[in-house]
């Protein structure tokens, strides 16, 4: 179901906006709708290359740890 959008931006950004759309022959609301279903795509969904898709999953655990990210930077450069 599709539903009405509001949104308030520039003048100038709204006239790049629709020149945008224009050369790639789509509207205005197909430019926001595909942009919108890329901000929210999963990671696993992302575009990459098969060797990095292969590559999920392999680690131990399954994710690093912020936290541990960030104590191995420490360790590293402080």
């Amino acid at each position: 179901m599709q539903t009405k959008l509001t949104l308030r931006l520039e003048k100038t950004l709204i006239q790049q906006a629709k020149r945008h759309a224009k050369q790639h022959d789509k509207s205005l609301s197909q430019v926001v709708s595909d942009y919108f279903q890329i901000l929210t795509r999963k990671v696993e969904e992302a575009e990459a290359p098969p060797i990095t898709r292969s590559l999920i999953g392999v680690l131990e655990g399954g994710r690093i740890e912020v936290d541990d990210y960030k104590k191995h930077l420490e360790e590293k450069y402080l």
